[in-house]
């Protein structure tokens, strides 16, 4: 069975190993995850562990939410997320913490990717930009061309490549490496970068 963490992303930093090689890694304060409710297959007609991450004060919980988590019997919390598959042992009230994962464990990573506004063809798609700078043409270069046709079909076909709001995605990493696990801090340690602003919300899956 799968394991699952809600997460923070806290930044980039690097590890170096024994022969000098330089790793760009990720820190993550993943956890503790308080299990806040369990869907059934009799009762909701599916499988599924509702975790929470994220402390919320008290003068932000009104009732709705307040009975939910007491019902658990756990703290409320900013963040609630919905797993499937994980295993079954796991209980109302338990606390998931970053031991449920090892050094070299392969592990997918899904955050919301950065938002970049509205953005040209070039940023956005990676276009070289149309034209020289010389030969009377001075505007022209970051543009993204002819987009459509003359007499057939006569219009832009769906799907163009053309300029918008970029970023701000929900994008998921896969079979990112686990480098270090620190129980006592809630941290992990992954080979690489993940999507997201640092302090974002990701959710690790094993």
């Amino acid at each position: 069975m799968k394991a699952a963490l809600l997460g923070k992303k806290i930044g980039m930093t690097s590890l170096f190993t024994a022969d000098g090689e330089h790793i760009p890694c990720t820190v993550i304060e993943a956890g503790p995850c308080p299990v806040v409710q369990l869907r059934t297959k009799d009762t909701d007609g599916y499988s599924a562990v509702q975790i929470g991450f994220g402390d919320m004060p008290s003068r932000k919980v009104n009732k709705p939410i307040k009975g939910h988590f007491d019902k658990a019997g756990v703290a409320p919390t900013y963040n609630l997320k919905e797993f499937r598959d994980l295993d079954t042992s796991i209980e109302v009230g338990q606390n998931l913490t970053v031991e449920q994962f090892a050094k070299g464990d392969k592990v997918h990573v899904v955050g919301k990717s950065k938002g970049r506004g509205f953005q040209g063809v070039v940023k956005r798609h990676g276009f070289g930009g149309v034209g020289m700078a010389t030969h009377g043409q001075s505007d022209r270069q970051r543009h993204p061309g002819s987009i459509g046709q003359s007499s057939y079909p006569s219009r832009v076909l769906k799907g163009m490549k053309m300029a918008g709001r970029m970023g701000g995605n929900r994008v998921t990493t896969r079979n990112m490496e686990i480098l270090e696990v620190y129980p006592e801090r809630n941290l992990l340690l992954i080979k690489g970068s993940i999507p997201g602003a640092p302090n974002s919300l990701v959710e690790i899956v094993k």
